[in-house]
């Protein structure tokens, strides 16, 4: 297996769930959960999608983490032969379907929270795919990443030896 493969999905995980729907909407976004707002029994105002408020500090409703880490799943869909890309997704996308409409149904997110979270999700593993499959002279080749890979080793072995010395 190319290295590119599993480098790829490593990268889109912690790129688009971990980092972007994780670390930056959620925290910085503000958006209560359906659960804490007052129309569903809360005690917070319903704030529309796009407004950014401050009325919830961390791990806000806007977007959802568990529907990014659903539709992720997709991502295994770029890597196999053609041919099984078509019965890979009609696996996949229940799936995907079936655990975010759980975090809805029960108050976790909005719809939107879902819709956009898969929408930021996919392109940024269009955008990751591209990068390391699609160029014509890909940014990330396997030779280029074997060659860093294999710098980083001799980098990691020396320093540990250099830490083992003193």
């Amino acid at each position: 297996m190319p290295l590119r493969q599993p480098l790829f999905l490593l990268s889109t995980l912690v790129l688009g769930p971990g980092v972007l729907v994780n670390l930056i909407l959620k925290d910085n976004w503000g958006r209560p959960r359906p659960q804490h707002v007052a129309e569903f029994g809360g005690d917070l105002p319903y704030q529309t999608v796009w407004k950014v408020t401050d009325y919830c500090d961390r791990n806000c409703s806007f977007v959802s983490g568990e529907a990014s880490s659903a539709i992720w799943l997709t991502s295994v869909a770029f890597l196999v032969p053609a041919t099984w890309r078509k019965a890979m997704l009609l696996l996949v996308l229940p799936l995907c379907f079936i655990l975010s409409s759980n975090r809805i149904a029960f108050g976790g997110h909005f719809l939107s929270d879902t819709l956009i979270s898969w929408g930021v999700t996919l392109l940024l593993i269009l955008a990751v795919f591209h990068l390391f499959f699609q160029r014509t002279r890909p940014i990330v080749s396997d030779r280029s990443l074997d060659e860093w890979m294999t710098a980083l080793g001799r980098f990691l072995q020396l320093s540990f030896q250099r830490l083992r010395r003193r």
